[in-house]
Parts: structure tokens; C-alpha cells; sequence
């Protein structure tokens, strides 16, 4: 279904127009009944609707859609775009880009993930970080952080690490070594393979298309580090 909260709120209100008026034929406004019968069709049509869109937005946010794309994502490149219809950036996915030099199959890329948001959840790391617009707001938005320039122009230096995905596992497990900001990320005490599934969890998540959430990412001002 191609609509806008505009057109859903236009059609509910004009259904529930219609229907309380057949419904309240021939009764004034003064009425009880009249506003009874009113609450009655609005609830019903609220209702249909709220199930409606319930199913499209399941339907759209399902794994393997293009919205959310398939695990195995993150054996491509992801870029971030301008999509100049939409009025928005959106991600782009572009060549092959195997993770930590490997090509994973769907099973080995689902498991990853899994273990990779498992790891993010036991380490409560919502409580600082926002992740798809829920979490805390006292460092930064995880959402797209895969895509953020920071990596390849201040980790990979820093960490002496030779790939993105080699920084950021870097900095996982020891985020104390590498602190670039006021505010210190503490060590969670990661392993290697918890560091890994966590930046593959990352990189697939910043391949969702959220409605240009955060707003240009990477592309602010703000975050130029030229």
C-alpha cells in the first residue's frame, strides 16, 4: 500500500462522517444516543485501520525486504545517498565487500547477527547508545555507525588496524585505549568473536532504510572531518 499518514487520517474521518451520520439519522445533537452511536463507528473504524496498517508495516519491516535488507548484507558495501525523490538519505547497496575477509552464507549471517544483538543487549548498551530511535542520547546514535567517517579517518590511524571492521573490533574490546571524546565509552570486557558479531550487527543495521534517521548522517557539517 502506497499511502501517507495524511490519507489515513482524511479516510478514517470521512468514513467515520459517513457511518455516524447513517447511524444517527433523524436524531438531534442533544442526543446521548447521537454521540454514542458517533464514539461507536469512530471506534470501529480506528480500529480496522489500526489493523491495516499494522499488517503494511509488518509486511514492509520483515527481514529480507527493502526496507530490511537480507542478513547477508553485510558481504556488500553500504553507502549512503541522497535519494533525491524520497527527499532523503537512504542506504545503497553497492559491490561485494566481504566482512573480516569472509563471505558468509545466509545461515552463517543470521546466526552472527543474532549473536551480535544478544551481545549488545547483555551489555545493556541502550542504556548510552540509541539504536533505530530507541536508547539513550548520552553517546552517540548507533543506528548508522557503520557508515560513520570517524573510522577510517581517526580509528584506523589510531588503532593501527588495516579495515574498518578491524578498528572498530579494536576499539570494542578496548574502548579505554582509544577515547576521543570527553565522555569515555568503559570497557565491557568483549572477546574477539563478541567484538566481531556486534560490528556485523552494525553494519546490517546501517543498511536499514530509516527514513533518512539520523538526518544526514555523515553528511552534516557537523561531522566533517576534513
Amino acid at each position: 500500500m502506497d499511502f501517507g499518514w495524511l490519507e489515513v487520517v482524511i479516510a478514517s474521518l470521512l468514513l467515520t462522517l459517513v457511518g455516524g451520520t447513517i447511524l444517527t439519522r433523524g436524531r438531534s445533537w442533544l442526543d446521548p444516543v447521537f454521540w454514542k452511536r458517533f464514539a461507536i463507528i469512530g471506534s470501529l473504524v480506528m480500529f480496522v485501520f489500526l489493523w491495516i496498517l499494522t499488517f503494511d508495516t509488518l509486511s514492509k519491516t520483515s527481514v529480507g525486504t527493502d526496507r530490511v535488507p537480507n542478513p547477508t548484507v553485510i558481504n556488500k558495501r553500504i553507502g549512503y545517498e541522497l535519494n533525491a525523490e524520497k527527499g532523503y538519505f537512504t542506504p545503497v547497496i553497492l559491490g561485494d565487500e566481504p566482512l573480516f575477509g569472509k563471505t558468509y552464507s545466509e545461515e552463517e549471517a543470521t546466526a552472527l547477527l543474532v549473536k551480535g544483538k544478544l551481545v549488545i543487549q547483555s551489555r545493556n548498551c541502550m542504556d548510552c547508545h540509541t539504536l533505530l530511535g530507541n536508547g539513550a542520547y548520552y553517546a552517540p546514535d548507533l543506528t548508522k555507525a557503520w557508515l560513520d567517517p570517524k573510522w577510517e579517518k581517526i580509528m584506523i590511524p589510531m588503532t593501527g588496524a588495516k579495515t574498518r571492521e578491524e578498528a572498530m573490533v579494536r576499539f570494542l574490546m578496548h574502548p579505554d585505549r582509544y577515547a576521543t571524546w570527553t565522555r569515555r565509552m568503559p570497557n565491557l570486557h568483549l572477546s574477539e568473536d563478541e567484538a566481531k558479531a556486534v560490528v556485523a550487527y552494525l553494519k546490517w543495521m546501517s543498511a536499514i532504510n530509516t527514513n533518512g534517521f539520523p538526518d544526514h548522517f555523515g553528511n552534516s557539517k557537523l561531522v566533517q572531518l576534513d
